[in-house]
């Protein structure tokens, strides 16, 4: 029983490692904070250039696909900045 135990205890362990985070100014915050600062703005810029292009109605119910665009931009800034 104390075998399983500890093989139970290294397994969930072995995944820990320090948080990600950037320093600003003396303060540490987690770099997901600035994707998604970054897909916010993205979204931001695809969203003046789509409506000042005309084609603003082609993002058809925009509830749904602004936050799907975020998440998109948001995830993509992440795999280039931090994983590669």
């Amino acid at each position: 029983m104390r075998a399983w135990t500890i093989l139970a205890s290294c397994t969930t362990l072995t995944a820990c490692s320090d948080s990600p985070s950037i320093g600003v100014l003396g303060a540490y915050f987690p770099d997901w904070l600035f994707c998604i600062v970054g897909g916010v703005l993205l979204v931001a810029c695809v969203h003046v250039l789509l409506s000042r292009s005309g084609r603003g109605g082609w993002l058809a119910p925009p509830a749904l696909v602004y936050p799907a665009l975020t998440v998109l931009f948001s995830i993509a800034l992440w795999a280039v900045g931090f994983n590669l």
